[in-house]
């Protein structure tokens, strides 16, 4: 067992079974003597619905998701060279397998807006920058992606650079406010869930204890039974050889 063929069947759940399903991996590692693989594993992130329903298109639709990073590749390259007709064929092709990827995965979990909207964000980023499609080939995501940089599209080498207008500062604000927001919102949920797994290993803890004490109790008990019961017999065996002598 190793920590890439955990996670890649912990991601491949839905995230509500997520949580027991790692638990249970990990109890296994430590079961097993691998205490660093246990903690490696406690330590994987719950994924958000939207990150999960691109999982799962890596998983079951991986040529689907092929063409869509290949038409990304081919279009950051078209950009590099500033090649203005493949960007515009590149451009055309990337509207049509944004629309075919995404429905899929609307189609393979019943999203709501505010997630099928994450999973556009994240295939768009997908398309844009290697890295993010390095993450979503990998079918791991736990929260959606975000790209902020340039959009590839035909500009040419002369043109002066452009401030950005207030729009798009107010716009990047906005998007930034948002993402902070989303950490913020995570960065709860996994309080809350180590929370509610450390009132668990306390009322655990307190539980063995007691039984523990319990059984200690006991012992001594015991042990003070067994005292009496060997001095009796030291009595028993002394009194026996004595009367023997006496009859001899």
């Amino acid at each position: 067992m190793d920590l890439d063929e955990v996670a890649g069947r912990l991601y491949a759940l839905p995230p509500s079974e997520f949580t027991a399903a790692r638990e249970a991996e990990a109890r296994a590692a430590k079961d097993a003597g691998e205490a660093g693989l246990a903690r490696e594993i406690a330590r994987l992130r719950k994924p958000t619905v939207s990150a999960w329903a691109v999982n799962r298109v890596v998983r079951e639709r991986p040529d689907e998701l092929a063409e869509l990073l290949d038409v990304g590749e081919r279009l950051r390259a078209a950009w590099q060279e500033q090649d203005a007709d493949a960007l515009a064929e590149l451009t055309r092709r990337r509207a049509g397998v944004m629309g075919k990827v995404g429905r899929l995965v609307r189609q393979a979990g019943g999203l709501s807006p505010a997630a099928a909207a994450e999973v556009d964000q994240t295939l768009e980023s997908a398309i844009v920058d290697a890295d993010a499609a390095a993450q979503v080939r990998r079918g791991r995501l736990v929260k959606p992606l975000s790209y902020s940089g340039f959009a590839p599209a035909p500009v040419p080498r002369e043109r002066p650079a452009r401030r950005p207008s207030p729009e798009d500062e107010a716009k990047k604000r906005e998007e930034a406010e948002a993402r902070r927001a989303r950490e913020r919102e995570e960065a709860e949920a996994a309080h809350r869930e180590w929370q509610a797994a450390l009132e668990s290993a306390v009322l655990e803890h307190d539980e063995r204890a007691e039984r523990v004490a319990l059984l200690e109790r006991k012992l001594a008990k015991a042990r003070k039974r067994l005292t009496e019961s060997e001095q009796r017999l030291e009595v028993a065996r002394r009194e026996e050889r004595h009367a023997r002598q006496r009859l001899g």
